[in-house]
């Protein structure tokens, strides 16, 4: 009774028009409120692109990137690979998006042939409760919403966060307090997973997966010491990602996100990707534009 992911079948799933290049053949599946395209769908769409141009034998091993324009989701994007590198042991694709005649985003991925070597470790997992344990955002948002004395304004944002479509599902460890502007550490905790089956497949599969989930709600993270402020911009400017160990993007995993500085108008973010058998899977690094209303008992200057 498993039904596909749409993020196989609709979202990651691109059109070859050349050889190295390719065209978005799904809907735009979900577009946040901002009216830009998901910058979490670019970074996989752009991932599967530069897999189709290696052999099924290489995996990647990391991708940096940059979001130079805002994406339009009312056309379709297109995707071109350049070739820089193929080597012995690693091979190196460049992904360029394309809206308007214009790049959106820019794409580095590195892949590798697999080698073993004695030189190993990681860090710990943080012990959490299991996924069975907790509460999906759509049931925190439900419980929320049965509340008779939530106010209107509270029930309209939880409403229209609760009708998208977002094809992850999500568990937070530690959700916040949705309604409070008391500022919190800038650490977070979700088990997540993608919506619908997979199953086994290329590992590079379950990664363009991966590069999807990562980009949702992780710069975020920046804000928690700063929910006072009323958020006036905020949109990434950059996206890195570090695959270890093989994985399965539908199953539960630990998204471990930590916030270790902002300033400038900027936020960096960090987060870990974890297996359940405490496998560290993945490592994910961004950094944002972060624009905020300033109060009237603040400089302006």
């Amino acid at each position: 009774g498993d039904l596909r992911s749409v993020l196989i079948t609709s979202v990651l799933n691109l059109e070859r028009l050349e050889v190295d290049l390719f065209r978005c053949a799904g809907r735009h599946h979900w577009v946040p409120a901002t009216q830009r395209l998901f910058g979490g769908q670019i970074v996989g769409q752009a991932l599967v692109a530069a897999a189709r141009a290696v052999s099924r034998d290489e995996q990647v091993h990391s991708l940096h990137c940059y979001f130079v324009r805002a994406g339009d989701p009312k056309v379709p994007v297109l995707y071109e690979v350049e070739r820089t590198r193929t080597g012995k042991s690693f091979s190196v694709r460049s992904v360029k998006a394309i809206q308007h005649g214009k790049p959106i985003f820019t794409c580095q991925a590195s892949f590798q042939l697999s080698q073993e070597s004695p030189v190993q470790h990681q860090f710990t997992m943080p012990a959490v409760p299991p996924p069975e344990e907790l509460l999906t955002q759509d049931e925190l948002i439900q419980k929320f919403l049965q509340n008779p004395n939530l106010a209107e304004r509270y029930r309209k944002q939880l409403t229209k966060i609760q009708a998208e479509d977002v094809p992850i599902d999500i568990k937070p460890v530690n959700p916040p307090d949705t309604f409070s502007s008391e500022p919190q550490e800038p650490k977070q905790l979700f088990w997540v997973r993608a919506r619908g089956y997979i199953g086994e497949t290329d590992m590079k599969v379950h990664c363009c997966v991966a590069a999807y989930i990562s980009d949702y709600a992780f710069l975020g993270t920046a804000l928690l010491p700063h929910r006072q402020y009323r958020i006036k911009f905020m949109v990434s400017l950059d996206h890195s990602m570090w695959f270890h160990a093989p994985f399965r993007a539908d199953h539960w995993m630990l998204y471990e996100c930590e916030s270790p500085w902002s300033g400038g108008c900027r936020g960096l973010v960090q987060g870990r990707l974890w297996r359940r058998d405490g496998v560290l899977a993945v490592t994910c690094a961004q950094e944002g534009v972060i624009r905020v209303e300033q109060t009237s008992n603040q400089s302006k200057l």
